[in-house]
């Protein structure tokens, strides 16, 4: 039931005239024990979903911020097994839906079947592997095929069209839609041609597209909610915490809220 929970979530969500609001954190920054803390008042916040992220030694995707953050995590000894251990703990306690992203190499070593079944027993409703491109995912989708974990695609401001259309077609859960070219952190501006570009997914796509990378505030929160089904806000979220700021994050949670009138 994991991946209807986050269809379900999502939809709830949109048809109650919200938008989506998905925050990023690091597993095991600030310590392994700090996890169900942080979960929990994400959820009390009012995030529609979370993603947890796993930390790793050649995070390709993230910005210093998130790079900081798995540092600090990967000394205290956040494996993927011991925060799959951390979870077993408090997974009943989390009712909003759990989306890890991670990179290839940890999944690797943990062993694609036994991480698919860990997923499953624990509910987690969705994955994102952000160096495992579209064209080479089939190890992912066989290895979760007879789980009820969603694979979440990445679609890309240089993907050209008829490789989004493929992307889309395959995916579950929703679209994340990257909203920058590099890597991700706080941004000032965005791309000039980012308006068009999700709309053209949100027209190919049957399942909600998230906007994500650079949002780093409750005005961008509410720029890109105008453009896309929700956002995933990363590096603001995982500085608020570092710093103990926590009026921050239900700030930028509060700016997705109530954006159409129903």
């Amino acid at each position: 039931m994991s991946k209807r929970k986050l269809t379900n979530a999502l939809v709830n969500c949109l048809s109650s005239g919200d938008k989506v609001f998905i925050p990023y954190i690091m597993a095991g920054d600030g310590g392994l024990d700090q996890l169900k803390e942080r979960v929990l008042l994400l959820q009390e916040a009012g995030a529609t979903a979370i993603e947890l992220g796993i930390p790793f030694s050649d995070p390709v995707a993230d910005g210093p911020t998130i790079q900081q953050a798995g540092e600090r995590a990967l000394k205290v000894d956040a494996t993927l097994k011991n925060i799959i251990a951390e979870l077993e703990g408090i997974y009943q306690e989390i009712h909003i839906p759990l989306v890890i992203m991670t990179y290839y190499n940890p999944l690797l070593s943990y062993g694609l079947s036994n991480f698919a079944q860990d997923c499953e027993r624990l509910g987690i409703a969705g994955l994102i592997v952000p160096d495992v491109p579209y064209e080479e995912s089939d190890i992912l989708r066989i290895a979760l095929r007879e789980t009820d974990v969603a694979l979440v695609p990445l679609v890309s401001l240089t993907s050209p069209k008829e490789r989004i259309v493929k992307i889309v077609n395959a995916g579950e859960g929703f679209i994340y839609a990257v909203t920058v070219n590099g890597i991700t952190g706080t941004r000032e501006k965005f791309n000039k041609d980012l308006v068009e570009h999700l709309k053209s997914i949100k027209e190919l796509s049957n399942i909600p597209v998230m906007a994500g990378f650079g949002i780093s505030s409750p005005e961008q929160v509410e720029e890109m909610t105008s453009m896309a089904d929700g956002v995933i806000v990363g590096s603001a979220i995982v500085e608020a915490f570092h710093k103990k700021d926590l009026n921050k994050i239900k700030i930028l949670v509060k700016a997705s809220k109530r954006k159409i009138i129903s």
